[in-house]
């Protein structure tokens, strides 16, 4: 284990009135951890008086990313909305600085000349007070460690991303503020790990689970995994070949091999291939993947038929963005449900925690 650790987090709020001095918006709570909800509140208006609610925040590379809103205040001038959980990449330093807005009317596009009836600033955190990440650099393994503050011992989990490659901590800092000790694990396209995923090597996790429960501060003798999307794969095999995994959360993968073979000991478990040439451009410009996976058991059908509703998003090592499928509302809802779930199936399963307050 190398590197120096230290402690991230903390809390702090702005608040900022724009515009109208009769309109006000306010969230509560003021500062607070990603996956808290948070009451976003316009009080002031008149009543029925049609309102748009922008939300933006500028992340690490200083992209812009929005959404908007529209409501229609009731009797007393005051429409409610909810805020759900952002996603960060790199967890340490400064949390997103979400900015809100209200508009008058229906506002599609706003630009300099637009000011807004009122805006404020809230801060959201991806790892409470007293959490260390210590940077992970010890034989074959490379990733960060969380631990909650606290002599622990602190139940186990590796935390593993998807085909995006490299490192990425933000739901290992969320868990570490519930009282997991988390290893955020990146297995290819990070430091010195090859640039591509050619095979899933599992003595490469295995060295990795062997690690984790080798920390001082970590509850044996069994650990936890959660992955996603080809961690989600992972998740799956580690389960399968690794007896130290004891609890597995498994997210939008696939239930077979694809692409990459598994290589274990004296084992070799060869892939079903990506079928590359079945992706489609669809009318947006964005590529539609998802009749890449074969059928190991054709012709019986194992995937749902696709939405008819889709998300597009962009992904490293594609040319394209890339259509998801789905709603956006029942995700975001998915997602928040699904998120206190898993909490509590690794306690279940690991042991209870103490999670760290903001």
């Amino acid at each position: 284990m190398g590197g120096p650790s230290g402690a991230v987090g903390g809390q702090a709020f702005r608040l900022r009135l724009a515009g109208c001095a009769m309109v006000e918006v306010t969230v509560t709570p003021q500062s607070s951890l990603a996956d808290r909800p948070v009451q976003v509140h316009v009080r002031g208006l008149s009543p029925s008086q049609l309102v748009t609610l922008r939300a933006w925040l500028v992340d690490e590379q200083g992209d812009i990313f929005q959404s908007r809103a529209f409501f229609r205040a009731d009797e007393a001038g005051e429409p409610d909305a909810l805020f759900r959980r952002l996603v960060k990449r790199d967890v340490v330093g400064s949390p997103f600085l979400l900015h809100l807005e209200v508009f008058d009317g229906l506002c599609l596009v706003t630009g300099p000349q637009d000011r807004p009836l009122a805006s404020c600033e809230a801060e959201r955190w991806y790892v409470g007070p007293g959490v260390q990440r210590v940077p992970i650099r010890e034989g074959r393994v490379r990733g960060a460690l969380f631990l909650p503050p606290g002599p622990g011992p602190f139940p186990g989990v590796i935390d593993l991303f998807g085909g995006a490659g490299g490192l990425i901590e933000f739901r290992a800092g969320l868990l570490a503020t519930r009282g997991f000790a988390v290893l955020a694990l990146a297995f290819f396209a990070y430091e010195d790990l090859p640039p591509t995923l050619a095979q899933l090597d599992m003595e490469y996790f295995e060295e990795a689970a062997e690690l984790l429960l080798r920390q001082p501060k970590v509850r044996g003798p069994g650990l936890g995994v959660i992955g996603v999307s080809k961690g989600a794969e992972v998740a799956l095999a580690m389960a399968t070949f690794l007896p130290q995994v004891v609890a597995t959360v498994w997210i939008n993968g696939t239930a077979f091999l694809h692409g990459n073979p598994l290589l274990y000991r004296d084992l070799r478990i060869p892939s079903i291939p990506y079928f590359v040439e079945r992706i489609v451009f669809v009318e947006m410009g964005a590529l539609d993947n998802s009749a890449i996976f074969g059928d190991p058991q054709d012709p019986i059908k194992l995937f749902a038929q696709l939405a008819m509703a889709r998300i597009v998003s962009s992904i490293r090592g594609t040319p394209k963005p890339v259509v998801w499928g789905g709603e956006s509302q029942a995700h975001a809802k998915a997602q928040e449900h699904s998120w206190q779930e898993i909490i509590q199936f690794l306690e279940l399963h690991l042991g209870p925690t103490t999670t760290v307050k903001l």
